[in-house]
């Protein structure tokens, strides 16, 4: 578990820091440590930064970030946790897989912030724990490892695995890490001292509620639009939809050009083109796989669709990603 006993000497944690990383998840991460630290009058956590080469990282916002050292200086861990963010894949390297592995073999406790998931489920470290990632990267991951237990809450602690949504979920998993190390009315005095009126549970949900996304408070549409996007890899018919909430189809169509100016069948596909393009973006699945995920009979008539949509075609989109 987090913060064994080390004789009363700081907790020391290692964040390693991927290009483009997300600079809210490294930052709601690290900065409840050093508040803990101020608020607690001593030094129960030390933290440093490193990564790949020892060099400044540049995060997905465009500014760089110093480090304290390479890999190679990574030594007297008790935790260490993996930031990441866009483009995960084309980051993760030889050297970080190698290390992490040794580390856990040794007992560090190993945890990732956002996409960072990605880096150790790679390196076979999740292989029996429950995890998590963000939202938008949950279909991919789950297509890639399909025996891992990933559940969709914003932080999920098991055993000495630790891993979050990325974003301000990075606050929470702190936060409760601290509690469960130190104690809770230090977490709860860092907390205000963010200004952050409540301490999240690990398994509330990631995701605004449907109507707050959407600016749309009517039952039934609302309704359809959940079960939208919950069937993207096998989409339902109007006729079918409407009938699942009382409707006729006549009614659903008048319901969707009412409140978000569109046909169900455009807004259902524009669904289903936004889950391609991400994962076009951000995964190495194949463009056939792609297709069939989100919902397309052929390769072909996924590219129509697409081409229609965006303005081209899935191939040229993957390029230039």
């Amino acid at each position: 578990m987090f913060g064994g006993s080390n004789e009363g000497k700081p907790h020391r944690i290692g964040f390693v820091l991927l290009p483009e990383f997300t600079m809210i998840g490294f930052s709601a991460g690290v900065e409840p440590f050093r508040l803990a630290n101020r608020l607690a009058e001593k030094t129960l956590y030390a933290c440093d930064v490193f990564s790949e080469d020892g060099a400044p990282v540049k995060a997905s916002n465009g500014l760089s970030v110093n480090v304290d050292g390479s890999f190679n200086d990574i030594q007297g861990l008790e935790t260490i946790f993996v930031c990441s963010g866009l483009n995960v894949k084309a980051h993760i390297s030889k050297a970080l897989i190698q290390k992490l592995r040794r580390l856990a073999s040794h007992g560090t406790g190993i945890g990732a912030i956002c996409t960072g998931s990605e880096v150790l489920a790679k390196a076979g470290l999740l292989d029996g724990y429950s995890c998590t990632i963000h939202w938008e990267n949950i279909p991919s991951f789950v297509e890639e490892y399909p025996d891992l237990d990933v559940v969709t809450e914003l932080f999920e602690i098991d055993r000495n695995r630790y891993t979050c949504a990325g974003g301000t979920a990075a606050l929470d998993m702190s936060l409760q890490l601290i509690a469960l190390h130190f104690d809770s009315i230090t977490a709860a005095g860092v907390a205000d001292q963010l200004i952050h009126h409540r301490i999240r549970e690990g398994g509330e949900g990631q995701r605004m509620e449907l109507r707050t996304r959407l600016g749309v408070s009517h039952p039934k549409l609302l309704a359809v639009i959940q079960k939208m996007e919950d069937s993207l890899e096998e989409p339902i018919n109007c006729e079918e939809l409407a009938e699942g909430v009382g409707l006729s189809t006549r009614q659903l169509e008048r319901l969707f050009r009412k409140y978000l100016s569109t046909a169900p069948t455009k807004y259902y596909l524009s669904l289903r083109l936004s889950r391609a393009r991400f994962l076009l973006r951000q995964t190495s699945l194949p463009i056939l796989s792609i297709a069939l995920a989100c919902g397309f009979v052929s390769a072909s008539h996924f590219s129509k669709c697409y081409r229609e949509h965006y303005q081209r075609t899935p191939s040229v989109e993957r390029r230039v990603a």
